[in-house]
């Protein structure tokens, strides 16, 4: 077959990760199809570096989620013919009409219907929500196939589009970390104890529960006093109103905020992090705590399903919407005797060992095979 797969995200983190890990992997393990991967200029250069085989790379120079998108990139991907296409992403444009997969990563924006996960004014928002339900809906009707991370995001899909059969949603888990970073990754990047928080700062997230959490863990005992909290993430509209907040609750001596931060960097934080919270109200694989996890970091998660289908009994759980529990669970982490926090580590890196990048690229290239039968 003569495969095209949408790389426009791959520098994004995120979706950037899963494509990034996915084309790849299936450079090495695919011999006998041919993939056109469509990328932004300056994309190519890096992704030519990471792949070899029968790979081809061509210009799309577009952003997601815009009106050139629907309308030049059809054409673009017309002029390759394609057996198959893939869309990592939901937005696919609604005038092709070639057959094509789609990842669905979650369904997030269908559950947080509120401006706060905006920088637009309400009706350009609302505008905007719109169009993304038409996108989403094409996209889950009309593909071949339907790629998700997790079960819960299977369940949810299937809840919501309730048209769609069982048997077009194919769940492939992703991985951690491909293979351990080398060159000072044991070495500390921040002194003393820290707990750590990876990822965006959008409303679904909960950093500001977690917050109003930390802020109450530090004066609940003495000895919590020198406890950092590392935020890493993107500086963006997001992350000044958690900015702000942190102003507003007099803890900025006790948060650390980093951005941009490589593998290497990543390895080091986890590995040496007093544990790993990660509150979300939604997530679609949390890729975070399977990082964390095998990375040797305890971690503390809200308890939603993904969760425990991704952590089972690895994590220490909090309720996302109690901010006393979350500080109750933080503490408890921070409290664990050096036997049971091995045992938990322990128990962390069994469980990420389960999820590997180079599986779910063995897993897509036999929904890509079953999708020629279709």
């Amino acid at each position: 077959m003569r495969i095209g797969i949408d790389c426009r995200l791959w520098n994004e983190t995120g979706v950037g990760r899963y494509i990034r890990n996915l084309v790849s992997n299936l450079s090495k393990i695919d011999k006998k199809n041919e993939y056109v991967l469509f990328a932004k200029t300056q994309d190519e250069k890096t992704i030519r570096s990471v792949v070899s085989g029968q790979l081809s790379v061509v210009h799309a120079d577009m952003s997601w989620h815009g009106i050139t998108e629907q309308i030049r990139l059809p054409k673009i991907l017309n002029e390759q013919n394609l057996d198959l296409m893939h869309f990592p992403y939901f937005s696919v444009p609604i005038f092709y009409s070639k057959p094509f997969i789609v990842t669905i990563h979650d369904l997030i924006v269908n559950r947080f219907n509120t401006g706060r996960a905006s920088t637009l004014p309400l009706p350009l928002y609302f505008a905007k929500r719109a169009g993304y339900h038409a996108v989403l809906s094409n996209a889950i009707y009309r593909a071949k196939k339907i790629i998700v991370p997790s079960n819960a995001v299977r369940d949810d899909l299937l809840k919501t589009y309730l048209n769609i059969s069982s048997s077009k949603v194919e769940v492939t888990y992703e991985g951690g970390f491909s293979q351990k970073p080398k060159a000072n990754s044991q070495q500390p990047i921040v002194e003393g104890r820290y707990l750590l928080r990876v990822g965006n700062f959008y409303p679904h997230k909960n950093v500001d529960s977690l917050l109003l959490a930390f802020k109450d863990f530090l004066y609940d005992n003495y000895e919590n006093h020198d406890v950092k909290l590392v935020l890493v993430g993107k500086k963006d509209f997001f992350f000044k109103r958690i900015e702000k907040q942190i102003e507003e609750l007099n803890v900025g001596a006790n948060v650390i905020f980093l951005e941009n931060a490589k593998d290497s960097e990543l390895f080091s934080l986890y590995s040496n992090a007093v544990a790993t919270i990660i509150p979300s109200f939604s997530e679609g694989f949390s890729l975070t705590a399977v990082e964390a996890l095998g990375c040797g970091s305890p971690v503390v998660v809200s308890d939603i399903p993904v969760h425990r289908e991704i952590c089972s009994n690895a994590a220490i759980y909090c309720n996302p919407n109690d901010i006393n529990d979350i500080r109750q669970k933080i503490n408890f982490a921070c409290s664990l005797i050096e036997e049971s926090r091995n045992e938990l580590i322990a128990q962390g890196k069994k469980q990420a060992r389960k999820f590997s990048w180079e599986k779910m690229a063995e897993q897509t290239l036999a929904i890509y095979t079953s999708s020629k039968m279709l």
